[in-house]
């Protein structure tokens, strides 16, 4: 089922400056996010192989898989036709899981990220989603890092997750019910 598109534009407020930057000039490119679509397939998968080690990243059978499943929700950062990120999703109301978020190495820190997890939550908690889970390397210090600032607080640790010896943790986070806006004729105050 495709989604609304809707527009992002990285940058629109005056963006917060990152250690060593001296203006964010750079960083404010126009994205479109939207709902994946099968012809993104490739760019996606070329995508998480740059962004994971061979055993972490997903096989093309994988990743088919995931984005096939009635369940799934699956945003993508696009410029034009270029894919600069995407964030895919299982879900299960009140439960879902992120199954991955990709950001291409030279759109890091430039908000991508957080536009791409931003929009997936919303879609999440609009389907009655509370509880969001993920695995992230204990060692991707900057993956832990940007989860938390989002919200995600450490679970569990899961002993050698990735390729039988990488430990992961397991991250939470709980979503506010969306607030409905508008009444439909008939509805009670």
């Amino acid at each position: 089922m495709l989604r609304p598109y809707f527009f992002w534009r990285i940058g629109e407020r005056a963006p917060t400056l990152f250690s060593g930057e001296r203006s964010a000039y750079n960083r404010a490119m126009a994205f479109t996010l939207r709902s994946y679509e099968p012809h993104d397939f490739a760019a996606l998968h070329k995508l998480d192989q740059a962004c994971f080690p061979p055993g972490i990243s997903y096989s093309k059978t994988t990743l088919r898989y995931f984005l096939k499943l009635p369940s799934a929700d699956c945003v993508v950062a696009a410029e034009g036709t270029h894919i600069a990120g995407f964030a895919l999703s299982e879900e299960n109301p009140p439960l879902a899981h992120i199954i991955t978020l990709d950001v291409e190495e030279k759109q890091r820190r430039n908000g991508v990220g957080t536009a791409l997890l931003q929009q997936l939550e919303s879609n999440l908690a609009a389907r009655g989603v509370r509880s969001v889970l993920l695995e992230t390397a204990i060692d991707n210090e900057a993956a832990v890092a940007f989860w938390q600032r989002h919200g995600y607080r450490i679970e569990a640790t899961l002993r050698r997750y990735y390729l039988g010896r990488l430990d992961a943790y397991e991250m939470r986070k709980l979503l506010q019910p969306t607030i409905k806006t508008e009444r439909h004729p008939g509805e009670k105050n």
